[in-house]
């Protein structure tokens, strides 16, 4: 081993200190802006509309035959396995666990990474290329009010919408699409599933797909805004930003769990 080694790993990381602490210092300054967007002059009213357009409506088509997928296979098998062993209700049980508090938000939140963040990191990685970034900085308007703002409000209303979405069709386009292979009575259906499922279910759901649509915003702004004078580094950082989403994601999202079963 060289006598180098030891003074490499600190660099690295160091140098990882400081992109986390550059992170939460773009991220305070993210949300100290959403808080008082109705304030904002400079909050772009049409991105937050594209936005929502783009995230949201354009990937609904998508969401929903993934969801009624999902719920189809839950109940065709959870019905196959557990009425063998007289507990029909584990079906809705598990419905409620996987689908509602768990899948449909990470779910969706992967489709909208592979879409919306991929496009706003590119789109801002473009803008710093063609000095549209220093523009908007020489008139004055701060390009976090203007640009990431923005995005990011389109974002988290478009993942709460598209959660809600996901949850609704894969309940009931599941029970549609398994009564094809396995007659379920709708009203048995609907009476098993208000029984185990409650509240705190949807709350949570709603919660991870709020914080998971801010993730995914603020993590592509930033390696968007990141990029410097090369085009070669708007695919890379890119690629970073989706990265970095899925892990940042799966960790917020066991965390999020973690609680909820040590409050529960």
């Amino acid at each position: 081993m060289s006598d180098d080694f030891p003074a490499k790993i600190g660099s690295i990381t160091y140098d990882n200190y400081l992109r986390i602490k550059e992170f939460f210092i773009f991220s305070y300054e993210v949300i100290v802006k959403m808080l008082s967007f109705y304030g904002q002059s400079h909050l772009n009213i049409s991105v937050v509309i594209k936005q929502i357009y783009f995230t949201g409506y354009e990937a609904v088509v998508i969401i929903s035959i993934l969801a009624v997928a999902l719920g189809c296979l839950i109940i065709l098998q959870g019905n196959i396995l557990f009425t063998a062993f007289g507990q029909s209700r584990w079906t809705y049980m598990l419905l409620v666990s996987v689908v509602i508090r768990e899948l449909s938000s990470v779910l969706t939140a992967l489709i909208v990474i592979a879409r919306s963040g991929t496009s706003i990191c590119t789109e801002l990685g473009n803008m710093v290329i063609n000095s549209e970034i220093d523009l908007l900085k020489s008139y004055g308007i701060s390009p976090i009010s203007y640009l990431v703002v923005s995005r990011a409000i389109g974002v988290v209303v478009a993942m709460f919408t598209l959660t809600i979405i996901f949850n609704f069709v894969a309940v009931f386009g599941g029970w549609f699409l398994t009564s094809l292979f396995y007659p379920i009575f709708l009203g048995d259906y609907i009476n098993n599933f208000i029984n185990e499922v409650m509240i705190v279910d949807i709350l949570l759901s709603v919660i991870k797909s709020i914080v998971f649509g801010f993730i995914i915003a603020l993590v592509a702004s930033y390696h968007g805004l990141k990029v410097a004078k090369s085009t070669t580094e708007v695919p890379q950082r890119t690629i970073k930003a989706v990265v970095n989403s899925i892990m940042l994601i799966m960790f917020v999202n066991i965390l999020i769990t973690y609680i909820y079963s040590f409050i529960q």
